[in-house]
């Protein structure tokens, strides 16, 4: 929360009923000399002041913040863990509450807390209810860990059963804002499906706040489904302290011992990532120049994958490495990033290549043009043009001039989404939404 004690008293519009003011020395009324500059904001994001003040020196007090999220290697499970560890490093206090520890949750944070929800089983269900034992632990966490918001990412069932926790929160005399975070899939695709859009589209409408991760999404959402509430777009973003190139000759060495190029693909090997695209892309630019292919993640699309690599006798040249916590020496070593996807809402995994200056041969499906700018950061192209993106990697590749300059390029675009610019926008929403909080009427 921000440093109230001085905000309200000199902003009439936020707390007209303020008495409290400071003073000088001589006694005299002081002007607030922490106050930057007032900005105002769109009249239809309802539900928030039409002053935002910009402070310049008071400081963001810590906060109690439950983050609900899939604890898996998709983006918005890396997303939502990656900011959960930028809000503790900065005080706050992060509860996260998933069915299992985060992949990125990997080190001790005093400020981090893990709750896992338990699914109880009972020969009743074929399917357990973890839309309930989820309900039921946001409720218990909100309650005795005094949480401040909840923030979920992915709104299949996040936004459902948040919705569900604040209701019986309200009857508790517990007021809960909570924000959703949309990401891609829940919107593209699964929340499009018959079965699940009624209640994605009122659980959305139901949430405090909604943030999509891209201009695409937002743009995506508005037309799938009737959301009558203001979308704002938050991007994702990457730590450069820790997605930044480093010298590994030796891994380098290993990898390519005969100083062949080395292309890298991240993915959790879906269909929508197109991964036999990415080998055909390969086969054509390992045919023009000596090359390596760095397959990383795993997936249900590896069987077909690793088939179609034997068919094309590449097996000697591409390597399934797996699921990797260390992505950056990966990406270090790496000269071409390929993503050739169906969709992507945003491109994290594009964007971890850019800041190891690691340019990116994409499709310009959904969010990708917001980061991979063509013909300066990498190269896009038509989903499914495996020719053009082929030509477009060898000629890269076939240039060390235009590959060094594209390299610089990279690593300047993904400092607009470095974590220091993005997660104060979280926390601003955050603070806005905890100051809106209403009085609650206990039930009768």
């Amino acid at each position: 929360m921000l440093d109230a004690d001085l905000i309200g008293c000199y902003i009439p519009e936020i707390n007209q009923g303020c008495q409290k003011k400071k003073q000088d020395k001589n006694g005299n009324e002081a002007k607030p000399r922490h106050i930057r500059k007032i900005q105002r904001i769109p009249a239809h994001a309802k539900g928030f002041s039409k002053i935002v003040v910009t402070l310049e020196s008071a400081k963001v007090k810590p906060m109690r913040i439950g983050i609900v999220c899939y604890p898996t290697y998709g983006g918005s499970g890396v997303i939502a863990t990656e900011l959960g560890k930028a809000l503790a490093d900065k005080g706050h206090l992060v509860h996260f509450i998933t069915y299992q520890q985060p992949v990125r949750l990997d080190h001790f944070h005093a400020n981090i807390y893990y709750h896992e929800v338990i699914v109880p089983t009972y020969p009743l269900f074929d399917y357990p209810p973890y839309e309930s034992a989820l309900s039921s632990t946001l409720v218990d966490v909100a309650l005795n860990s005094h949480l401040d918001l909840l923030h979920v990412h992915y709104a299949i069932p996040h936004a459902s059963t948040a919705f569900v926790a604040k209701e019986i929160l309200k009857r508790q005399g517990k007021y809960l804002p909570v924000i959703t975070t949309l990401h891609g899939t829940d919107i593209t695709l699964v929340g499009r499906d018959k079965t699940y859009a009624p209640v994605v589209s009122f659980s959305i409408n139901q949430s405090d706040a909604i943030t999509a991760v891209s201009r695409n999404l937002r743009d995506e959402t508005y037309r799938s489904f009737d959301i009558r509430k203001d979308i704002q777009v938050i991007y994702n973003f990457v730590d450069l302290k820790r997605f930044r190139r480093r010298p590994l000759a030796e891994f380098r060495q290993a990898i390519a011992p005969n100083g062949e190029k080395i292309l890298v693909h991240v993915s959790n090997f879906r269909p929508i990532k197109r991964v036999q695209d990415v080998v055909h892309i390969f086969q054509k630019v390992h045919e023009s120049i000596p090359s390596k292919l760095l397959l990383v993640g795993d997936g249900p699309e590896r069987p077909m994958v690793e088939r179609l690599c034997r068919e094309l006798s590449l097996c000697d040249d591409i390597r399934f490495v797996g699921k990797q916590e260390q992505l950056e020496d990966i990406l270090s070593i790496s000269d071409l990033f390929l993503l050739p996807s169906e969709y992507e809402s945003f491109g994290l995994a594009a964007l971890e290549a850019m800041a190891c200056e690691v340019p990116v041969i994409s499709s310009n499906a959904g969010g990708l043009p917001e980061v991979n700018i063509n013909a300066e950061t990498g190269f896009l192209s038509p989903v499914g043009d495996i020719a053009h993106m082929a030509a477009h990697a060898i000629q890269l590749l076939s240039d060390e001039d235009m590959l060094q300059r594209f390299r610089r390029q990279a690593l300047k675009r993904a400092a607009n989404f470095d974590l220091e610019k993005i997660v104060p926008q979280y926390e601003e929403l955050y603070v806005q939404m905890i100051q809106q909080q209403p009085a609650i009427s206990l039930p009768a």
